[in-house]
């Protein structure tokens, strides 16, 4: 079967990478969730895609220059705030869910979060419904090395020759290709392979259910409950 994971929670309905979108996530019937961390000025933690605050809030400015205390005051959307990747972590102590975090680390290279990450995982013991990615493969590298027992995947924008092979090399157990670079034959080898393929961002119904019918491990939608319909459709037609 292949897992529903919810791009930085149900997004085509709720504000992105807020409370509200995961736990609406839950709701959806997906499996999983997909977010993505960035750090503030004091090494806070946060839950949000942009390195600006500009597009996802009613803010203006970096995350690196706020303060956890001071991004806090920003709504991100239906008077949700920001969250810290601890809130998170605690509602995901209550549920079974898988989530997914990418490092947003390309701009800035946010010294130490691969290391506060991982720390915040043990201490919540999720090693085992987390994946770690990133389109900084270096980060993905160094997470395997300081966490083996945590799964990585690197994220790749663009198609690459035989990606399982190169998931292999830097010993990721998965990939998350951009869904346009996962055709059926490279699905099909991978999976051969014992590599997991997870591809993002996939909202049109027709490439889910290509892609379902392949056999991915999981995709990445801002639209849970359209995949869950689709997904459905293909079990009563089997």
């Amino acid at each position: 079967m292949t897992i529903i994971l919810a791009h930085r929670g149900y997004s085509s309905k709720f504000p992105e990478n807020t409370m509200k979108a995961f736990v609406k996530t839950a709701e959806a019937g997906a499996e999983g969730l997909e977010l993505d961390v960035q750090m503030t000025k004091d090494g806070e933690l946060v839950v949000i895609h942009d390195e600006k605050i500009d597009r996802t809030t009613n803010g203006k400015g970096y995350v690196k220059d706020y303060t956890a205390k001071e991004i806090r005051k920003f709504d991100a959307g239906q008077k949700e705030p920001i969250p810290f990747l601890k809130d998170v972590f605690t509602w995901l102590s209550g549920n079974s869910m898988i989530c997914n975090i990418e490092f947003k680390n390309g701009l800035f290279p946010y010294k130490g979060m691969e290391d506060k990450v991982i720390s915040l995982v043990r201490e919540y013991q999720l090693e085992k419904r987390i994946i770690l990615s990133s389109f900084n493969h270096y980060s993905v590298v160094y997470a395997n090395q300081f966490a083996p027992e945590i799964e990585t995947a690197p994220i790749l924008a663009e198609g690459l020759y035989m990606p399982w092979i190169y998931a292999q090399s830097i010993r990721s157990k998965g990939f998350h290709p951009n869904f346009k670079a996962a055709p059926n034959e490279i699905i099909k080898q991978s999976l051969e392979h014992n590599i997991a393929i997870r591809p993002y961002t996939v909202n049109n119904e027709s490439e889910m259910e290509r892609l379902m019918k392949a056999g991915c491990s999981a995709i990445i939608t801002d639209d849970p409950i359209k995949a869950f319909k689709v997904r459905e459709g293909i079990k009563k037609r089997s």
